[in-house]
């Protein structure tokens, strides 16, 4: 077996592409299908934003998807998916439709307006452009995590957010990963200490190893949230090398959204647009429909909190008076 990445790519057939624009403080993530897949998801945030979702219940007619987008820029970033389709299109990408190419690509976008870069584009927001290159640059190769991508400009409650990513092996031999853009309302670290509410399912030291405090800070349970509750959103894609029917990814993406309660306190909150879509690569079939199928499903939510506190550990602080502080900027790095 090759050796793991321990991101999303450890899932054969997808790609990853980001792209930024520093000036604005933005940034898109494209995960492209390279594979036949069949994919569902769930929308759990009151405050949701996307392009192309509704096709992913499991009583619409397209099984599969191109593309997944995950963008900054609040209405103004679903500008991506324009970009996204028409690089895919000139590959010659998507469902024909006589001599039409047409694909599919699903998107959610974050709000990432108030973090202090120049957002007065004039005519044209960039994020046309971002998905382009983001899809033209997309790769199997190892990307950056943090300060990056849709991530760019994504923020907490406390700290700095970012992209994220993780992936795991099931005991029954499936292969799950989850991508992350970590932008939410609320906090992913207890109290005002440096541990990761995602602990207990951390791999290794991949978010600085620090476990749990102990003993839990008096106000670890208080709530934490950005200021005048501004519209926030953690969007995510996971996907598996399973088999899976349309309905069996919708219950995929399900149990992986718990991965959002697990890193990130609170979760889903009126003000959150938290999205978490599901891809099933077909690859390899279940042994025993609803045991593996749950274990896929548990593995998918703890990789999810891992890419959640990978997304804040990893992140760099905006270069702007007043922004929020990294992990590192305030922690300094883990043993």
């Amino acid at each position: 077996m090759a050796e793991q990445a321990n991101l999303i790519i450890d899932v054969p057939g997808l790609r990853v592409g980001n792209a930024i624009d520093a000036h604005v403080a933005t940034g898109v993530t494209v995960i492209v299908l390279d594979a036949p897949n069949v994919a569902s998801g769930v929308v759990r945030g009151g405050a949701p934003g996307g392009r192309d979702t509704a096709l992913l219940e499991p009583e619409m007619t397209v099984p599969g998807i191109d593309a997944v987008v995950l963008s900054g820029g609040s209405l103004f970033g679903l500008d991506a998916a324009g970009g996204v389709v028409n690089c895919l299109r000139e590959r010659g990408i998507g469902f024909k439709i006589g001599n039409a190419t047409i694909p599919v690509a699903s998107q959610a976008i974050t709000f990432d307006l108030l973090n202090g870069g120049d957002k007065n584009w004039a005519r044209k927001p960039p994020y046309w452009d971002l998905g382009w290159t983001a899809t033209e640059t997309a790769s199997t190769s190892h990307f950056q995590l943090g300060t990056h991508g849709g991530g760019y400009g994504a923020t907490t409650a406390t700290l700095k957010g970012g992209l994220g990513s993780a992936s795991m092996t099931t005991r029954s031999g499936f292969q799950v990963g989850a991508i992350v853009v970590v932008n939410a309302v609320g906090s992913a670290t207890i109290g005002d200490g440096p541990h990761f509410w995602a602990a207990p399912y951390e791999s290794g030291h991949e978010f600085g190893g620090l476990g749990l405090p102990k003993p839990m800070p008096s106000d670890a349970l208080a709530l934490r949230m950005k200021g005048g509750a501004p519209p926030s959103t953690t969007i995510a894609l996971v996907a598996t090398d399973a088999i899976l029917t349309k309905a069996q990814a919708k219950r995929l993406a399900i149990m992986a959204d718990d991965g959002l309660a697990k890193a990130i306190r609170p979760a889903h909150a009126p003000m959150d647009g938290d999205t978490v879509i599901a891809a099933a690569m077909l690859r390899k079939p279940l042994q025993n429909e609803a045991v593996d199928l749950t274990e896929i499903g548990l593995a998918a939510a703890d990789c999810l909190a891992r890419a959640i506190a990978r997304g804040v550990y990893e992140a760099t602080a905006l270069p702007f008076a007043g922004a929020l502080p990294s992990w590192r900027d305030k922690f300094g790095r883990a043993p």
